[in-house]
């Protein structure tokens, strides 16, 4: 079974990314919210969503929102925050969901390069593609690989509460394996993510294939340009 399928849907990922907090996404959605001057009544994608922090404050900035995730449980906890205008569904972001419906999509958080195959990687580009209306916007937001790679630490320790874990990473095969160990008065639980080094080069290639086109590349979510040996993240904004 795919690694996502398992690791999202357990405990121990959400005690291992607590510290994600809503000021840091309501920070980097305001930012981005005045850079794209989106109007008011502009339909959103959040794909990806997790337990839906970025749509939850989308949706307070007077969108209309759906998030969407593969995670059951992390969906299961999204919609207790539903409104009229705000909607959770559990999705594989390789289909479409609604075509031609949407202003703007956002895939956020390093939320993508999840898949085994290329050619799974090009049906959600294509799947972007179709869900938006004409002058569409998509927003990927992924580590800058470089960065990345450069800093990796081969072995980590980390104590939540409860909870020990051990995380071991390397590079394979242009993929960053990250091995994790979650040791509590249960015993020990294994998990195991796998993300692409996807860079710039990988993005734009993508989207060309699916009729997309790059407007603007920021580095934080200060929305600094982009650059390659600095930068944090790489956030990149498409147009259809």
């Amino acid at each position: 079974m795919d690694w996502f399928k398992t690791w999202f849907n357990t405990p121990y990922y959400h005690l291992l990314y607590g510290n994600r907090d809503n000021k840091e996404a309501a920070f980097f959605i305001d930012n981005l919210l005045n850079y794209l001057n989106l109007p008011k009544a502009s339909r959103c994608w959040d794909l990806n969503c997790g337990k839906g922090r970025h749509a939850v404050y989308l949706n307070k900035k007077g969108f209309e929102v759906i998030g969407t995730d593969l995670s059951e449980e992390s969906i299961c906890f999204a919609q207790k925050q539903e409104t009229e205008s705000l909607h959770f569904y559990k999705h594989d972001m390789r289909n479409l969901l609604y075509a031609n419906y949407f202003d703007v999509v956002f895939n956020l958080f390093t939320s993508f390069g999840y898949f085994k195959s290329n050619h799974d990687d090009e049906l959600v580009f294509h799947s972007i593609y179709a869900a938006l209306k004409p002058k569409g916007i998509f927003v990927i937001d992924f580590f800058n690989t470089a960065c990345i790679l450069a800093n990796l630490k081969a072995s980590e320790e980390k104590q939540i509460g409860e909870v020990a874990f051990h995380i071991k990473k390397r590079v394979e095969n242009n993929i960053i394996v990250k091995e994790i160990t979650a040791e509590d008065k249960t015993g020990k639980h294994f998990f195991k993510e796998e993300v692409k080094t996807f860079t710039l080069t990988d993005f734009t290639t993508l989207a060309q294939k699916a009729g997309l086109k790059v407007k603007y590349c920021f580095g934080n979510y200060s929305l600094q340009p982009f650059d390659e040996n600095s930068s944090e993240r790489l956030i990149i904004i498409f147009e259809k």
